[in-house]
């Protein structure tokens, strides 16, 4: 059975071959989520290897979080920007998954991440997952929870209300289009468990912090910790 289900793997990644989603170049059908070369030169930031790094000092006062990281540098104009794009926006999901093992397994062995014990994604609003057809930041939770080996909450947070799209907003702004739109729906599921909150993009940590502080405020005994996917060192105030 396995070596026609191995057969017919062969013939599909002939008719439709995988390529890499950063620079477009053929993978072979047993590759990693990019190819070899894009993965030794991906901008990766490391910050999961380090305690009270550049991201966690942004939540510093505003609210208490255990570890912070993102996986890699988002560079305007790089591929690895377009790659989020494609998985926000193309239906690349799948690619949103594959990147969220690479980057559980780096949380792993890195060590910052081992007391964690769910994982929860931050929720769009229905009206635009109906739109858009996924979470991508649910898909990348799912990732990073399958190489934890922890679970993953899809449904006790809830986002009510359709705030404007972040892309175009000032650093004001976002603030203002995300005060108080986040809610617990299922407390007792989180009380006492040490929550890692998942997004794609940190940019002011204006969502990270309205959402998690929801869930501070509802779910008694909560320890928190953050990831995203990908940062700017501007958003840090590192120099480029």
């Amino acid at each position: 059975m396995s070596m026609f289900s191995d057969i017919a793997a062969d013939v599909a990644s002939l008719i439709f071959p995988r390529t890499c989603p950063v620079c477009g170049a053929a993978m072979p059908r047993n590759g990693g989520v990019v190819c070899t070369m894009c993965e030794i030169t991906a901008p990766l930031t490391n910050l999961w290897l380090e305690r009270g790094n550049a991201m966690e000092q942004r939540f510093w006062g505003l609210m208490p979080v255990e570890a912070a990281s993102a996986f890699f540098w988002f560079v305007e104009g790089s591929a690895w920007r377009n790659v989020v794009h494609r998985f926000k926006y193309s239906g690349a999901w799948r690619t949103a998954y594959e990147l969220g093992r690479w980057y559980g397994a780096c949380m792993k062995q890195g060590g910052l991440y081992d007391a964690v014990e769910v994982v929860v994604p931050v929720p769009l609003h229905p009206r635009r997952l109906i739109a858009r057809g996924y979470n991508q930041s649910e898909h990348l939770a799912e990732g990073i929870a399958r190489e934890l080996g922890v679970g993953v909450e899809r449904g006790c947070m809830r986002r009510h209300r359709y705030n404007a799209s972040q892309t175009r907003q000032s650093s004001h702004g976002r603030w203002e289009n995300v005060e108080g739109i986040f809610s617990v729906r299922r407390p007792e599921r989180l009380a006492g468990r040490h929550v890692l909150l998942v997004d794609d993009v940190f940019t002011t940590g204006a969502t990270m912090i309205s959402c998690g502080s929801a869930l501070l405020a509802a779910a008694e005994g909560v320890r928190l910790s953050v990831a995203t996917l990908a940062v700017s060192r501007k958003s840090l105030g590192i120099k480029p």
